[in-house]
Formats: structure tokens, C-alpha cells, sequence
């Protein structure tokens, strides 16, 4: 039987959440906070990808490398949303 979920999207209070989880040291102060804000208020993205992506992958990963990293996903998500909305009404 097939059932469909419900799912919310993260927003910067789960982010926030996800963050303090996922990172050890206080990053709330980061530069990248804001431009995660601003962002998620743009795209959609699910928590889980969010905590993914914020998880350190070696032992150089920091909580700037692993901001950038979700920073990264997260314009490329929006350039894919900006590039299917721009590819509407035509064909």
C-alpha cells in the first residue's frame, strides 16, 4: 500500500536546531547565519538534507566548511528552481 508523507521543509529555526546538533562549536555568530536565512527563505530543502550537509565529512571539515557547503546546496537549489521556472510556458 502506498501512502503519502508529509514533510516540512527546514526552516532557519530547524536550521538553527540542525546546527547546534551537527556542529560543535557556537556558530550562530558565523557570517554565513545570515545568507543560510535568507536563502531557506527562498528554497526548499528537508531538514535531513540540511543535517547531511552539515555533517563534517573528514577531520579538516570545520563550521565554515560545512556552512559553505549547505551555502553551496542550497544556491544550486535555487538555480535549478530559477531554471525550471524559467523553462515553463515554453515549448
Amino acid at each position: 500500500m502506498d501512502k503519502k508523507i508529509e514533510m516540512s521543509y527546514c526552516d532557519f529555526e530547524s536550521f538553527r536546531f540542525l546546527a547546534r546538533m551537527h556542529l560543535d562549536e557556537d556558530v550562530e555568530g558565523h557570517e554565513l547565519f545570515g545568507v543560510v536565512r535568507a536563502l531557506l527563505q527562498e528554497v526548499n530543502m528537508a531538514p535531513v538534507d540540511v543535517g547531511e550537509l552539515l555533517t563534517p565529512k573528514t577531520l579538516d571539515d570545520d563550521a565554515g566548511s560545512c556552512l559553505a557547503r549547505l551555502v553551496t546546496a542550497l544556491e544550486k537549489a535555487k538555480a535549478e528552481d530559477a531554471a525550471k521556472a524559467g523553462g515553463r510556458g515554453t515549448g
